[in-house]
């Protein structure tokens, strides 16, 4: 049976499917509707991605995607493990600027949902790690936005590896949030 734990900001949810294995493996189903759709959460996804970063350190984030392609977004690793982190930009929410963070693994088959409303960002903790996430609309680069990883005022508590992070030149130069507009409103 699948588990949902809602975290400490309403909305981001960790689902940990179950797996039956026997001496040839194991088996998981990964996403039914049904079982979401019974948690309160009807989504229609409607694009899966994967990324894939080779080194273990790698940062991606903090990303969203503005209205109309606003984006819920289901992420698993596949391989390897990362930190995985959501950050509440819905105006006038009780909890803007708050964080939360999940380690999703291979190994446990943990996803994180993270809903509309929220950026998004991960930090890989072991070399070659691989993720596949739903999202419930397209990617479109005229609505893509982004605030920096490491913002001291979020005071997100990444892993220390004892080695400077991998970034893109984006992330690296993302502003602040404080520098945000964000375009989400919490709706309460």
């Amino acid at each position: 049976m699948t588990r949902f734990r809602r975290l400490s900001i309403p909305g981001l949810i960790e689902i940990t499917p179950a797996r039956v294995g026997d001496h040839r493996g194991w088996f998981s189903e990964v996403y039914r509707r049904a079982a979401f759709e019974a948690e309160g959460i009807a989504i229609d996804w409607v694009q899966d991605n994967q990324s894939f970063s080779a080194e273990k350190g790698t940062v991606r984030g903090l990303h969203f995607q503005a209205p109309p392609t606003a984006q819920n977004k289901l992420i698993r690793v596949v391989r390897g493990a990362m930190f995985d982190v959501a950050v509440d930009i819905r105006k006038g929410s009780p909890t803007y600027g708050r964080w939360a963070g999940v380690e999703l693994t291979a190994e446990t088959g943990n996803q994180l949902l993270v809903p509309v409303g929220f950026a998004h960002g991960f930090m890989t903790l072991a070399a070659d790690t691989e993720v596949l996430y739903k999202v419930s609309a397209p990617y479109a680069k005229a609505d893509e936005g982004a605030f920096r990883w490491n913002d001291p005022a979020l005071g997100i508590l990444w892993p220390d590896l004892g080695r400077d992070p991998i970034l893109s030149d984006r992330d690296r130069e993302a502003p602040l949030l404080a520098d945000l507009q964000s375009p989400f409103v919490w709706e309460g």
